[in-house]
């Protein structure tokens, strides 16, 4: 009999967001694999470091963290075909995703190439989307609010045009896209709306109204949240423990 293959979301960063089910996994697990840039290490495996047992096989899946295209298609093909020899061997697999695998996570690509062959079982995690919320201390929407997640990356139009039809939303991936992404807002009168958290629930997060950040670039984990309407709530962030 094959292994299983799991996709199990470990959290945005704080260990202690990582479900029980997760921890279960990870902590028996006999082969565990996770994305991790062509340098420094990965921050899926950093998350659940202290939970990999010692004698676990690893299996890194290296993917350039450039903004040039590279073969990411050959990248996963690898990944699939490693891991597909310890399922066939009868092992379990844990891949470890940052966040939610489902939510923006790589762990799809695995998904698509193996799961047709395989038994897997994909296991939720916390996203950055609601930890970002969390630390702002203010809900992502409510009611019948039509809540939008919008990738900075798109084109000053795409976004002015998705952020029209929304009454709330999210904007990720902000990173160097700040500048433009402030623009968008200036123009549609949202920036004063708007609040600003980067590497949520880790050691250096940063909570602020946007127009108090004073840098027109910020971190890869960074989020801007979006909220129309007279909410009756304040920017302030929360405490944490």
């Amino acid at each position: 009999m094959s292994g299983t293959l799991y996709g199990v979301g470990v959290g945005p960063g704080d260990p202690d967001l990582i479900t029980l089910k997760a921890h279960r996994l990870i902590t028996s697990a006999a082969v565990v694999a996770y994305p991790a840039p062509d340098t420094g290490e990965s921050f899926a495996r950093a998350i659940a470091a202290r939970f990999i047992p010692a004698e676990a096989t690893e299996i890194p899946i290296v993917v350039p963290m450039r903004t040039e295209r590279f073969p990411a298609r050959e990248v996963y093909d690898d990944a699939a075909t490693r891991i597909a020899g310890h399922l066939d061997a009868g092992r379990d697999v844990v891949v470890l995703c940052e966040g939610d695998p489902f939510f923006y996570g790589s762990f799809m690509y695995l998904f698509e190439r193996l799961a047709p062959e395989y038994d897997c079982e994909i296991v939720p995690g916390v996203t950055s989307l609601t930890a970002c919320a969390a630390a702002l201390g203010r809900p992502l929407a409510a009611r019948n609010d039509h809540f939008a997640v919008i990738p900075a990356p798109l084109d000053e139009a795409s976004l002015h045009a998705k952020l029209v039809k929304c009454d709330a939303a999210a904007i990720i991936k902000v990173g160097r896209h700040l500048a433009k992404v402030r623009r968008v807002l200036d123009d549609m009168g949202l920036s004063e709306k708007a609040g600003y958290i980067e590497r949520a629930t880790l050691a250096g997060q940063r909570v602020m109204p946007l127009l108090d950040v004073a840098t027109d670039e910020a971190p890869y984990f960074s989020m801007i949240l979006i909220y129309k309407g007279d909410e009756p709530w304040s920017l302030a962030p929360q405490s944490s423990s």
